[in-house]
């Protein structure tokens, strides 16, 4: 998951030039600044170099509570979002959100968690629940026994995958 927005980042400080530590933690400062005119993945691995004032973790990934973070994990929504070509709309959207999710677990019920995390493979390889599909989904996740959830979750997932790839072979 967090290759996706390394990946990202080498791209970024490769195509600006930057030959040391140093220019790459300046070229991390500059985005942070001004999060609207990058790439979202771009934003997050700038963030991940800075370190928060406040707290001392990665600037936007520390404890609930620590407004430096709070601030910092806002702005991130300010970035450039654009969907890969051969995906449905609003899959990066979706990737997006359950990116941030699992990078700040502290701040999102232990459910949500495990629910993005089970799904966020999927959603990286182009698949995009209906609105339908994820509220079933949620559902499934709340009302669950602690110890099922995951085979739940994941077996509600593949439904999902079956039924996609069901619509989508020709009929004889």
């Amino acid at each position: 998951m967090d290759s996706i927005v390394e990946d990202e980042w080498s791209s970024f400080v490769y195509q600006w030039g930057a030959r040391s530590p140093q220019e790459a933690a300046v070229l991390g400062e500059m985005v942070a600044a001004e999060p609207d005119r990058h790439d979202w993945r771009v934003v997050d691995a700038a963030l991940d170099r800075l370190a928060c004032s406040e707290c001392g973790d990665r600037l936007s990934r520390g404890p609930v509570g620590c407004s430096a973070c709070d601030l910092s994990h806002g702005f991130r929504y300010a970035a450039i979002e654009t969907d890969r070509p051969g995906v449905p709309p609003g899959n990066e959207h979706a990737i997006r959100v359950n990116v941030s999710v699992v990078r700040r677990p502290q701040v999102t019920s232990e459910n949500e968690i495990l629910g993005r995390r089970l799904v966020l493979p999927h959603l990286l390889v182009g698949l995009l629940p209906t609105i339908e599909e994820a509220q079933r989904m949620s559902a499934l996740i709340k009302r669950s026994p602690p110890a099922q959830k995951t085979r739940l979750i994941e077996q509600a997932i593949e439904e999902t995958l079956g039924r996609r790839r069901d619509r989508s072979r020709p009929s004889t």
